[in-house]
């Protein structure tokens, strides 16, 4: 399905309820399915937390999950420790050239079993579920996060907990701070002190209710949205002002580009100040990369330029984001250099109409490109890939007077 998405307003005013975040949906499944007395509240629709609810209350010895990264790497390590359980995962082709390798040699550790089908280092894999004794491992810290992740979600129902030791500079920490402060909140105790994690084993919890917060990445399209209007009021729920979300540092990120933050209780509201003097950005997203995409094409559309570094796992995401963003953005006529890790947009007085942005498989890449619809008409390719984290989107942009046609 292919999208021609104009802006019949530039003057926006609108009130949006955002799907729960899938980063948070995603751990508190595979949580609940170790601790089932535990209820939630406010999951995401996504494909991914549909694909990781499904795999989990199945038993099927083959678990295709699709284009789901989370969902590999947390159910890895589900599937890992769960004694007596033997499974295949597998995944699209894209998922077969995303490395599981480094996750993998982490539970060897542990003594558990795991096999590559097809290419080592990827998958598919086939693991033989065990009770896992050992209690130490040491691991690479400057990989996805959700690698590590994976052990911690898992830990406390190993006999003797976790003891993770991280060697060299930590990547996205924000994400391994939510999955610790999760565990906290059911009482599991965890311990992360210098380059050293300690999860602490827990056989049950007491029952209680989580409320998953709404998908801060789901709100970067509407800071850019915000700051690409010439007016914008623009509130969304359902969001807390000290969110365990990395990607919450949006509000710092967008105050530099003119939008102003306010909350009241679940909901804030994006407000465009006018007037604002709008300077080239330098941001190291180390911590964020998932809203790289998102900031780099808001400057765009404001014809500013950035420099954004610490953006090395992009290259292991859905599609290689990096390069993907270099070939995308030089269509519409930016002025782009990507590395490894970083990526600088020059300034841009003019952005080319009509143009057919490829999306790669990636969500990231249909919902970041849909604002500069505020100047200029533009062409999503494969819109429905959205509902890997956000299937309401299209409609939802709709109530801000997007008009969102299909080719």
């Amino acid at each position: 399905m292919n999208l021609l998405l104009e802006a019949k307003s530039t003057h926006l005013k609108s009130e949006i309820k955002v799907t729960g975040s899938k980063s948070e949906t995603n751990r508190l499944l595979l949580l609940k399915a170790l601790f089932p007395n535990i209820t939630l509240a406010n999951t995401s629709n996504s494909d991914d937390s549909e694909v990781m609810q499904k795999a989990l209350a199945g038993s099927d010895e083959i678990v295709d999950i699709h284009h789901a990264g989370t969902a590999m790497r947390f159910l890895t390590a589900y599937f890992a420790v769960s004694e007596g359980r033997d499974v295949v995962m597998t995944g699209s082709s894209r998922m077969q050239e995303r490395p599981i390798k480094i996750l993998v040699e982490a539970l060897a550790q542990l003594g558990v079993e795991i096999s590559y089908e097809k290419e080592v280092g990827y998958p598919p894999i086939k693991i033989k579920g065990k009770k896992v004794t050992a209690s130490k491992v040491t691991l690479a810290a400057n990989v996805s996060s959700q690698y590590i992740s994976a052990l911690l979600l898992v830990a406390s129902k190993l006999e003797n907990g976790l003891e993770l030791t991280l060697e060299g500079e930590i990547t996205s920490i924000p994400y391994i701070q939510m999955t610790l402060a999760l565990l906290n909140d059911l009482d599991i105790q965890t311990r992360f002190e210098g380059n050293v994690i300690k999860v602490y084993p827990k056989e049950t919890v007491v029952a209680k209710e989580m409320v998953v917060e709404s998908d801060w990445s789901s709100a970067s399209y509407w800071f850019s949205i915000a700051a690409l209007a010439d007016t914008a009021s623009i509130t969304l729920s359902s969001y807390k002002q000290n969110s365990l979300q990395g990607d919450s540092a949006l509000i710092a990120i967008y105050e530099k580009i003119g939008i102003q933050t306010t909350f009241d209780g679940n909901k804030m509201t994006l407000v465009k100040q006018p007037d604002f003097k709008l300077e080239t950005l330098n941001f190291d997203l180390n911590n964020t990369p998932d809203i790289a995409q998102t900031i780099v094409v808001t400057c765009l559309g404001l014809g500013i330029g950035c420099h954004l570094t610490g953006l090395h796992t992009l290259k292991i995401k859905e599609t290689d984001r990096l390069e993907a963003l270099g070939i995308e953005l030089t269509k519409l006529g930016a002025n782009i250099t990507v590395t490894n890790d970083s990526l600088t947009l020059g300034l841009s007085e003019t952005i080319n109409p009509n143009i057919k942005i490829a999306t790669y498989n990636d969500h990231r890449m249909a919902m970041a490109f849909a604002p500069l619809a505020l100047k200029v008409p533009i062409i999503i390719e494969n819109a429905e890939v959205v509902s890997k984290s956000y299937p309401d989107f299209w409609e939802d942009l709709k109530q801000l007077h997007f008009e969102v046609s299909e080719l």
